[in-house]
């Protein structure tokens, strides 16, 4: 089936955030109880023709800040050739085996050409013992902890999008809006829109059993906090009873 339209009617919830009263989430929850899940080895197509088995890991990852590049660095020393495919033959591994920057000078995961597909060092490709897929997604595993832990933040975050900004009221307070929503084609930039698919609005992906709110639900805590997802969660409960009349994900099965 193709993607759905980008445009078609959401519903909104906002509330203000139990643990900070400086900050209100704006929630969609049209995507949160849509029934969206990660496809990757069960017919993701990846976002380029060209690399099919590379799922959204084919341009590498960018950080979201220093923070977040130091603790993969943590990870990324625990890894052997037993998880890690294109692992450096040598003992120590150093930045350069790993990093690089994009072209504003970003810090990014490297990306490496194997068998005609670009893709980040750390995919692991379908003639590995471990199959297709991310070397830190296998470490954690391995150590038994949730793979959020050990991967990019953008990776374990992507299709869900949390962003900010600050709203002035009429009274001159102000506060920090969190939206969080579905991270579509159009959250890649223009370039989004030249991706060959991209899974958040293909029918292909909306399979799941039990809603995203509940399948994410550690990326979801992660992003806004457990006092946070408490009252989210019940707004998406809340929604699911009454959305008849309230915008449903086109993509969801019928």
């Amino acid at each position: 089936m193709p993607e759905v339209d980008l445009s078609f009617p959401r519903a909104w919830v906002e509330f203000a955030d139990p643990a900070d009263e400086s900050q209100v989430l704006r929630c969609d929850l049209t995507w949160l109880t849509s029934r969206y899940v990660c496809i990757f080895g069960r017919g993701c197509r990846g976002i380029y023709a060209s690399s099919p088995d590379t799922g959204c890991c084919t341009l590498g990852a960018h950080f979201t800040d220093a923070a977040d590049q130091r603790r993969v660095q943590s990870f990324v020393a625990q890894l052997d050739e037993s998880l890690w495919q294109l692992r450096p033959r040598r003992g120590r591994i150093t930045r350069r085996d790993w990093l690089e920057n994009d072209e504003e000078g970003q810090p990014k995961t490297r990306t490496v050409e194997v068998d005609g597909q670009s893709a980040c060092i750390f995919h692991n490709r379908t003639d590995f013992p471990l199959g297709a897929g991310c070397a830190l997604h296998a470490l954690a595993l391995q150590q038994g902890r949730n793979p959020l832990e050990t991967k990019p933040d953008v990776c374990w975050q992507l299709p869900i999008r949390r962003s900010y900004r600050v709203v002035e009221r009429p009274d001159e307070t102000t506060y920090t809006e969190i939206t969080i929503g579905e991270y579509d084609r159009r959250g890649w930039g223009p370039g989004g829109h030249d991706l060959d698919w991209y899974c958040s609005g293909s029918t292909e992906a909306h399979v799941a059993p039990e809603p995203l709110y509940l399948t994410s639900a550690a990326e979801l805590v992660e992003l806004v906090g457990q006092p946070a997802y408490d009252v989210l969660a019940r707004l998406c409960e809340q929604h699911l009873r009454t959305r008849s009349a309230l915008a449903l994900h086109p993509a969801d099965p019928a």
